[in-house]
């Protein structure tokens, strides 16, 4: 299937990647369907797109939070998990939305409200983490600079 985007143009996508949020996500519960794209042209880049496949306009940038803080590991209840069904942790991928303003060096992450897919049947939810060591607006400029330095 094809799919238009503000950010990628047209792409080729393969529907069995289509990622399904039953209840959205937060602010956009009307949104559902998405894909993760990871551009191609950046190949360095830790920061992956989820673009909406129902409205071209809408993608956040996401990145692995394991990526920016090595020990991410919030308690979540089972419950906030339920739309996924059966969920094994081998089978799970985990990301945050990433916030770019026009200064990048005040770029953050919202450890609070990670997206949890479960990869096996591809839905997902975004949940709210309670904890205060995981903050809306975490720093990460200088994490992804010295990271993208220790590729080159």
């Amino acid at each position: 299937m094809n799919i238009n985007t503000r950010i990628f143009g047209e792409i080729e996508a393969d529907e069995s990647k289509i990622i399904t949020f039953p209840s959205g996500i937060i602010g956009f519960p009307d949104l559902q369907r998405f894909l993760l794209i990871h551009d191609e042209e950046k190949t360095n880049s830790m920061i992956s797109w989820l673009q909406s496949v129902d409205e071209p306009a809408f993608a956040m940038p996401v990145v692995d939070p394991l990526g920016i803080l090595d020990n991410y590991n919030p308690v979540v209840e089972d419950d906030f998990l339920s739309d996924l069904e059966e969920l094994d942790e081998n089978e799970m991928l985990v990301q945050v939305t990433v916030t770019v303003p026009q200064d990048i060096s005040k770029m953050t992450v919202n450890l609070a409200a990670p997206i949890v897919v479960n990869v096996k049947n591809m839905k997902a939810v975004q949940i709210i983490i309670d904890e205060p060591e995981y903050a809306v607006k975490y720093p990460i400029y200088d994490i992804l600079k010295s990271r993208k330095s220790d590729k080159e």
